[in-house]
């Protein structure tokens, strides 16, 4: 905020700076030290990507965090143990060796591919992760192809319907845990002295108060990636809505079921999951995919109360949710390949032909 233009080299030396002039610093490695700094600067960087490309909404300066509750090695201050069994922090904290728990066996990977080590305290307790580097699609066998390609539309009412007739029921983990978190989150209230340092009976109404949050946003993890591994195992093409997720949640009255619903992290395990198996995931322009009909084409207006497609043009009669989804999967194919800066349903392919005697070519 005060030196424009300050770039990595010079935060760099003044981190060694820093670090000679608090002593709790010095004793930590210095590995850790500079992943500060590059989280410092990843936010730095991205203030400024936010200003060039005129991101709308407000861009205000990254802000400093107080609590940060995870800690990041390099390759030295942390060593495995020969079973990688346990593990031991070596730099000055005296942070001690502790006992891996957890299914993943460390032995399948080389220590040279272990690029980073972080420390993460949650709620229920302290986590290591290791950063492997790898190729997801080296561990997996190749799997056969279905011959089949499905169109989804993500809602409120449904999590999701698809283009083949199928349908999930949304399981609004936080709806059915909000009184219970209200709950807990009054008794935490109910403790809490203002002005004054707080009770360890505080403390622990504050734990419980995060380990029910924690709980939720586990569990609607843990079914968008069982619904997502479950489409791609089973289909070649899976087409879904690119949807402007952080506008939508503007609308105060539809915010908390969409956050519920973990559109955005479903996308991102679609993704995945995709790359690891080696199938085609296409994100398509979500404009008039309710309202266009799949059977005719023709638009059909209807609010968002009106769950039942009915063609006034053609008399087809459909779900509103797979009508879409259907929509969704016509897009899909009909853009196939085109992969370029563009998105994907909101460009002519054969727009300019007539004016030119060359096309780029699709990657």
């Amino acid at each position: 905020m005060d030196n424009r233009g300050v770039g990595k080299a010079e935060m760099f030396r003044y981190n060694t700076l820093l670090r000679k002039e608090f002593t709790f610093v010095e004793d930590l490695n210095s590995h850790a030290c500079q992943t500060a700094v590059e989280r410092v600067l990843k936010a730095v960087n991205r203030f400024y990507a936010n200003c060039n490309n005129k991101v709308p909404g407000k861009k205000g300066y990254p802000r400093f965090k107080k609590n940060t509750r995870s800690l990041e090695y390099k390759f030295s201050g942390w060593k495995l143990s020969d079973d990688r069994k346990y593990i031991s922090f070596t730099d000055k904290k005296g942070i001690g060796t502790f006992k891996l728990i957890g299914s993943r066996d460390l032995n399948f990977y080389q220590l040279n591919q272990i690029k980073r080590v972080r420390i993460v305290r949650r709620a229920d307790g302290y986590y290591v992760q290791f950063c492997v580097q790898l190729d997801p699609r080296d561990t997996v066998k190749p799997l056969t192809p279905s011959q089949k390609a499905v169109g989804i539309d993500v809602g409120i009412k449904y999590f999701l319907a698809d283009s083949q007739g199928n349908i999930e029921h949304n399981p609004q983990f936080y709806r059915e845990g909000e009184k219970q978190l209200n709950r807990l989150n009054r008794k935490k209230s109910q403790k809490f002295s203002p002005g004054k340092l707080q009770s360890q009976n505080y403390h622990k109404a504050r734990i419980r108060y995060a380990r029910k949050h924690l709980k939720i946003s586990r569990q609607r993890e843990e079914f968008v990636k069982k619904v997502a591994l479950r489409l791609i195992q089973s289909n070649d093409l899976v087409a879904y809505e690119n949807l402007n997720v952080k506008g939508m949640v503007k609308n105060r009255h539809l915010a908390k079921s969409i956050f519920d619903a973990g559109w955005s992290l479903f996308r991102g395990w679609l993704d995945y999951f995709g790359y690891k198996y080696g199938k085609l995931t296409i994100a398509v322009a979500p404009h008039n995919t309710s309202q266009n009909c799949s059977n005719c084409g023709e638009k059909v207006q209807k609010s968002l109360s009106t769950r039942t497609h009915i063609c006034n043009h053609c008399g087809y009669t459909e779900d509103r949710d797979i009508n879409a989804a259907i929509n969704i999967l016509q897009k899909g194919l009909s853009t196939v390949g085109q992969t370029e800066s563009y998105k994907l349903g909101e460009i002519e392919p054969l727009a300019g032909l007539e004016k030119s005697c060359s096309v780029k070519s699709c990657r």
